[in-house]
């Protein structure tokens, strides 16, 4: 079974991620904040995180920093679900290393379809590493060195 943790500070949606995962036949972690997803993503180790981008505590941009600068951690996908979605956020967020984008509300057919699209990315990069017997590469868009979170921050402070 697949574990996924859902990292949203808002209860509600957090609840809708959860149920619409668990009908999947996903199982499924849930963090309130940043920096309890990024306690649970080294404890637990999912196997994907939808992480909200405006929480408290840590945001988004800083997790996935921390995420990727990470060896143990650098090649977990990562999803972002945010309430960005003007014109040129997608792609900002992409660039920061995020693997995936859902835009809220969130639609059940785009989250369907987003899971899908990474899982087999993911399991497509995993085979191809046994195949040529190498190490996956770091991901393209990955954020690495000394960056701050305000850095890799494309809106400022959340």
């Amino acid at each position: 079974m697949i574990k996924v943790l859902i990292a949203e500070d808002n209860a509600v949606n957090r609840e809708l991620l959860r149920e619409l995962l668990e009908l999947r036949g996903y199982s499924v972690l849930e963090a309130c904040d940043g920096q309890e997803a990024l306690q649970m993503v080294e404890q637990s180790r999912p196997e994907m995180l939808l992480l909200d981008i405006g929480m408290p505590v840590m945001d988004g941009f800083a997790v996935i920093q921390r995420i990727r600068e990470n060896p143990r951690l650098a090649t977990l996908p990562v999803v972002a679900v945010t309430a960005y979605a003007m014109r040129g956020d997608q792609e900002r967020i992409l660039s920061c290393g995020f693997d995936g984008y859902l835009s809220k509300p969130v639609n059940v057919s785009s989250l369907a379809q987003e899971l899908d699209r990474i899982l087999a990315k993911d399991s497509q990069a995993v085979n191809r590493g046994q195949d040529h017997e190498e190490q996956p590469a770091k991901k393209a868009g990955a954020v690495g060195g000394t960056a701050s979170a305000t850095e890799i921050n494309p809106f400022g402070s959340t």
